[in-house]
């Protein structure tokens, strides 16, 4: 059965918008609106407009607008009634369809409940089961007290075939759907994580979706097998139904909020490297799960953050790393620097034996490019021509990397300088190098054609544009001023009856789209969480009123004077009203205006009614 509009009003009202948007992007207050960066366009400046009363957003860069559920959808890739049906879960709201409830939803719903069970069950066995004490003092050697274990939730998965598949009577569908277990050879149900530490795995709102395994250090299965293999230190959820390993970033649901409030996020390589940067004070640290920084992160990353400080390991691998990440800083238009650790040393180690060393590392990461070009110097040997030779031309190819001339050159500088080189001699090769075909970038996502389809209202103000906003804005007293006959261009009309119906704005929104008055219901968007640039006293209110009004009566004139033409009014009759409204008109900025005013909206009342307009 379809999902009722009155249950369908009860989640967009259980539903904070700002909250729901505040998961993907960082979002300011900015008045008595929310704004921040767009999360379906790349921009600089925040052009991603949240109107929290109204439930309504509008991004005056692409256009994109709607309301929580179209959020959602857009976000996560649903159809309108799975958005519904997520938000009603979310809000803890039983929708009465659960007859004709989608298989995949009803699957989901089944991990997410299943991972939940699975990461308290693991969470009671690290603190509570007498196996887990190495584990427990592995922390505690770690730095990680009792208290942060808490904060993390983290586990312990015991040395059992099925502790957990058992525990939590399993089902084969859910084990492999969650990819918390499988089936064996033996064709019986087998636990994917024996004797490791356990990293619970949150989406952003905090939805347990996957988990990490680590096997502790002094564990007899880390050394050699007799096939030569060694068991791997980290193991991770496969991607499932619930989990997507190149769009989760670990921790970011603890993170989000000094992110946002500190404008930066700290990237790094493993679990207890992010619980390092919590306990030194820098709660602002996530990390990916099992694979490389990709597109997919950093899309994510610069919703909350336009600094992002890769706070990886000072080893070749960390470097590697970091270096694979550069035409990401491009696309995505965000600042990346790379915390400079001292060598030999993780974020982990440093945070337990000196926290104030790796708040001073973050603090004073260096620029990306200035990173890459530091540690092809560092590898250089420049005691000789030949030495210094190879390091230049390295160099170069670094710096014929970066898109900004006047960067590359002011670095240029600083290498020939290093290399005690010429730069008149290196810039020309910079710049042919920066000529020639380079890896194709890949292009900002587009635009969906369906956002410019609908003609752009004119950025210059019209009057009854700016009477709805007030309408929209202001007290129900300021709506009492104006008639649908003020209104005489079609858009603007069709939101005022639309609105004068009393429906909330996103119901209003989704009848004009229904009816197809696609550019009121764009316009309407627009307005919604386009707020006034200031206060409006009663003259402002009155004089948007008469602009208004005016425009409407001279309309109407010219509709009585077509009616003389076709002999359906006397002249006499059509000079004498044209003489008396004109004169209304003339009182209107005056002492009498309120009386003028009354007078001419009855006068377009009668004229409407006489004529069923």
């Amino acid at each position: 059965m379809a999902i009722s509009d009155s249950e369908i009003a009860q989640v967009r009202a259980a539903t904070d918008i700002v909250a729901l948007i505040g998961e993907y992007v960082a979002l300011k207050k900015s008045g008595r609106r929310w704004s921040g960066l767009c999360p379906f366009h790349g921009e600089k400046t925040p052009s991603f407009s949240v109107n929290a009363e109204e439930g309504r957003y509008y991004c005056f860069g692409c256009r994109a607008s709607g309301d929580q559920i179209t959020f959602v959808r857009e976000m996560q890739h649903l159809d309108f009634v799975d958005a519904v049906r997520l938000l009603a879960e979310r809000a803890g709201i039983e929708l009465h369809e659960d007859t004709n409830a989608g298989p995949a939803r009803k699957e989901r719903q089944e991990f997410l409940a299943a991972m939940d069970k699975a990461v308290s069950w693991y969470h009671d066995r690290l603190l509570n089961a007498p196996d887990a004490r190495p584990a427990r003092d592995y922390l505690r050697s770690r730095g990680i007290s009792g208290e942060v274990a808490r904060q993390f939730k983290l586990g312990w998965a015991p040395d059992e075939w099925d502790a957990l598949t058992s525990a939590l009577k399993l089902t084969e569908k859910t084990l492999i759907g969650t990819g918390l277990g499988f089936v064996n050879s033996r064709d019986r149900r087998q636990d994917a994580l024996r004797a490791r530490l356990i990293f619970p795995i949150f989406d952003p709102s905090g939805k347990a979706i996957a988990v990490g395994g680590r096997i502790l250090p002094s564990d007899p299965a880390r050394a050699p097998r007799p096939d030569g293999r060694v068991e791997a230190k980290y193991k991770n959820s496969p991607e499932t139904p619930i989990y997507s390993k190149r769009r989760t970033l670990y921790a970011l649901n603890w993170a989000k909020d000094d992110i946002i409030k500190s404008g930066e996020i700290i990237v790094c390589e493993g679990y207890t490297d992010v619980i390092a940067f919590f306990t030194a004070g820098m709660p602002r640290a996530v990390a990916t799960c099992g694979t490389a920084l990709g597109e997919e992160h950093f899309r994510t990353m610069r919703n909350f953050a336009k600094r992002i400080v890769l706070a990886y390991d000072a080893d070749q691998a960390g470097q590697s790393a970091a270096a694979s990440v550069y035409q990401w800083e491009r696309q995505h238009e965000v600042d990346v620097a790379v915390a400079k650790l001292p060598k030999g040393s993780d974020p982990a180690e440093l945070a337990q034996r000196d926290p104030e060393a790796l708040r001073h590392a973050v603090a004073t990461a260096v620029p990306f490019l200035q990173f890459r070009l530091e540690r092809v110097l560092e590898a250089a040997n420049l005691a000789t021509v030949e030495g210094r030779a190879r390091a230049a031309e390295v160099a170069m190819q670094v710096l014929a990397e970066h898109p900004s001339e006047l960067v590359r050159d002011q670095y240029l500088m600083q290498v020939a300088d290093q290399l005690r080189l010429d730069p008149v001699t290196l810039r020309p090769k910079v710049l042919e190098m920066s000529r020639a075909p380079q890896r194709r970038e890949v292009p900002n996502e587009p635009v969906p054609d369906s956002r410019r389809t609908i003609p752009r209202p004119s950025s210059k103000l019209r009057p009854g544009l700016e009477a709805l906003r007030l309408w929209l804005h202001y007290s129900p007293e300021v709506r009492t001023r104006f008639i649908a006959q003020y209104f005489v261009n079609d858009t603007e009309r069709e939101i005022f009856d639309a609105l004068s119906s009393g429906s909330p704005v996103s119901e209003v929104i989704d009848t004009l789209g229904r009816r197809g008055q696609e550019e009121a219901a764009h316009v309407l968007s627009q307005l919604v969480v386009d707020e006034l640039d200031r206060d409006y006293t009663s003259e402002d209110i009155t004089a948007v009123v008469s602009q208004l009004l005016r425009r409407a009566v001279h309309q109407e004139l010219k509709n009585v004077e077509r009616e003389m033409r076709d002999g359906v009014l006397s002249p006499e009759t059509v000079m004498a009203t044209i003489v008396d409204v004109r004169e209304r008109l003339d009182l209107l900025e005056t002492v009498h205006g309120e009386v003028a005013e009354r007078d001419l909206r009855a006068w377009l009342l009668e004229r409407y009614s006489s004529g069923d307009k």
